[in-house]
Order: structure tokens, then C-alpha cells, then sequence
């Protein structure tokens, strides 16, 4: 559904959006492939990579979400647009919330807006674990953001279709332990960890990239897609990065969580199973898109409690397939 259509990725620079373009160039043929981020060296590096005289198909737009009508300029033409800027780091977001607020919410609001304005086909919004019963600055700007995506659907009045895809920890994404942890052993340790009976989902950034681009063909518009993804235990990713090297805990940091949770007990009432995800239908209006199964009345989809998990040797591989350092 991709070739020969015009696709916009906001936070193009970033992790994902590097592998999102890396995927969308091996396996389609894009008509325009559009970077928009407001940094200018990265979009320079990026076009050294992805150079428009290799990949014709390549733009790149120096712009940022807030600025509506530089998005407005940008998303002319645009068939498909995936939102993943955003301000992620949770210390700096404590620090610095008014920023983080303008581009988390008020950025997302700008794209709904605008992507109605310019006859977008379909908008799929990044989200993250963080914005499930928030207990930081960051993980509640998301929650506000999901809402904002979602009732799109039914206030904009026009045939943009919003979706929201959910997902937990990206292995090697920026602000990742597993580099921190590999320079710990590096430096003959020991590895440094927050608190012993930490859980979390588990996903490759390729993994995240090929749910996203699924998303655009299944979503109806409105839906939370959460796919099933294996959880692992931080001490069993510290054993696989550097084997038999002593830990010291040092304590659960300001708006950390043990366990992550992307779908809540109280969400488990209009939420179906549909195979390989979740869906957490809305609520404020009649949904029109995918059906599937109930789940169970107060399940709750917790990196504590999920049914796969991940091993150490299975950790040690999937970190050699990406690249990591692993002895």
C-alpha cells in the first residue's frame, strides 16, 4: 500500500525513523518519502545515508510539530503520516514541562488539525508503555496525545483516519541500558541496576517498525494497537550482556516503573484479542474497525504477568542479530 505514495514521518531523525525509511526503501517504492525534524545535522547525516541522489524519493524538511504552519507546508500531497516526534527523556521532561507539553500535546493537536486540513489518508501515532497510568510529565503528555488521536476520528468531520500503536522498551532505541551496560563490563564492572525484580517488554526496533506499517492496513481509526510482544527480567539482560559479572542495585529512579503495562484492568472492558495484537476500541464513539475476542473482564497486559518470555540465550542472540557487543 506504500508504493507510489507519499509518506511523512515527524521525528524522522530519530531511531525509528531511520529504520522506518531503511524498511520502506528495501521493501516498497515510494512515490516521496518525507523527513520532517527540526534537526538540521541529523537531517544532514541522515542524507548521507539516504541521499536523494540514490533515492529520488527522499525529502527532507527542517520543521517542528508546533509549528502549524510549517506542517502545513509539509503535508501537501502526503498519503500517510507517522508521528514519532516527541520529547522522551523523562528527567528532562520533569525539568523542562512546559516544553514538553508544547510538543507532546500541542504538537499532536497541530497534526490531527492539519492532516484533516490536507486530505491525509491515515495517521498512525506513536506511543509508549509510559502512557498507561502515568507517573511522569512524560508518560501523562502521551496519554493526552492517544486521546487526541483517537477522537479525531470523531470530530474532525473528514476521511482522515487517526490510529494510536503501543508498544514497550526498543532494543537499542536512544536512552536503551544495553549500551550502558556493555561500557559497564568494558570498564570490568559492576553492572548498575535499579532494582532486581524490574520486568519489561521486550521489541527489536525493525519488529516495531514492521507493526507500525502493518497498522496502516488493518487500523479502523480510533483503536489503541498493542501487539504481543515477550517480556525479560533486567537481571536476566545484564547475565547476557556480561555473564557472571556482579550487579549492585542502586534503587528504582524518579517516575520509574517495575513493570510495565500497556493495556490497564480498567481498559480490559472494550478490548479484543485479535491474534497477534491487542485492541483497545474507543469508548466515546461507536468503533467501525476490527473485530476479535473480548478478553477477560480485568485483564491487565503487564511485562510482570505476560505469558512469553524471553531467556538469557535467548537475549544473547537477538543482541548478536542487532549488532551488540556480545561475547
Amino acid at each position: 500500500m506504500f508504493t507510489d505514495k507519499t509518506i511523512l514521518i515527524t521525528g524522522g531523525t530519530g531511531s525509528f525513523g531511520k529504520k522506518c525509511v531503511e524498511v520502506l526503501l528495501r521493501s516498497y517504492k515510494p512515490k516521496r518519502l518525507i523527513i520532517f525534524s527540526r534537526d538540521e545535522l541529523k537531517q544532514f547525516e541522515m542524507g548521507q545515508k539516504f541521499s536523494p541522489e540514490e533515492f529520488p524519493c527522499m525529502r527532507y524538511f527542517i520543521g517542528d510539530v508546533r509549528d502549524k504552519e510549517r506542517l502545513c507546508r509539509a503535508f501537501r500531497g502526503v498519503d500517510y503520516v507517522i508521528h514519532a516526534a516527541a520529547l522522551k527523556q523523562v528527567p528532562a521532561a520533569e525539568y523542562n514541562p512546559t516544553e514538553c507539553i508544547r510538543t507532546n500535546i500541542g504538537g499532536a493537536e497541530n497534526i490531527v488539525n492539519v492532516a484533516a486540513d490536507s486530505g491525509v489518508k491515515k495517521v498512525v501515532a506513536l506511543s509508549t508503555d509510559k502512557a498507561v497510568a502515568p507517573v511522569n510529565l512524560y508518560g501523562a503528555t502521551k496519554l493526552c496525545s492517544d486521546k487526541l488521536f483517537i477522537a479525531a476520528n470523531a470530530f474532525t468531520a473528514c476521511e482522515t483516519v487517526y490510529s494510536v500503536v503501543r508498544y514497550g522498551n526498543v532494543m537499542g532505541s536512544r536512552g536503551s541500558v544495553i549500551p550502558f551496560f556493555i561500557k559497564q563490563r568494558e570498564a570490568g564492572g559492576p553492572l548498575t541496576i535499579t532494582d532486581t525484580r524490574m520486568t519489561r517488554f521486550w521489541i527489536t526496533l525493525e519488529e516495531s517498525v514492521h507493526m507500525v506499517l502493518r497498522s496502516f492496513e488493518i487500523a479502523g481509526g480510533g483503536e489503541v494497537l498493542v501487539p504481543k510482544i515477550p517480556s525479560m527480567k533486567i537481571t536476566d539482560l545484564a547475565e547476557a550482556i556480561a555473564p557472571g559479572m556482579p550487579t549492585v542495585e542502586v534503587g528504582i529512579r524518579p517516575g520509574e516503573k517495575l513493570h510495565e503495562t500497556m493495556i490497564t484492568a480498567e481498559d480490559s472492558r472494550h478490548t479484543i484479542d485479535i491474534g497477534d495484537y491487542y485492541v483497545i476500541k474507543p469508548e466515546t464513539f461507536k468503533y467501525k474497525g476490527l473485530d476479535g475476542k473480548p478478553v477477560a473482564e480485568g485483564f491487565e497486559y503487564n511485562s510482570g504477568t505476560n505469558e512469553e518470555w524471553l531467556s538469557v540465550p535467548e537475549l544473547r542472540d537477538t543482541l548478536k542479530k542487532q549488532c551488540f557487543a556480545i561475547r
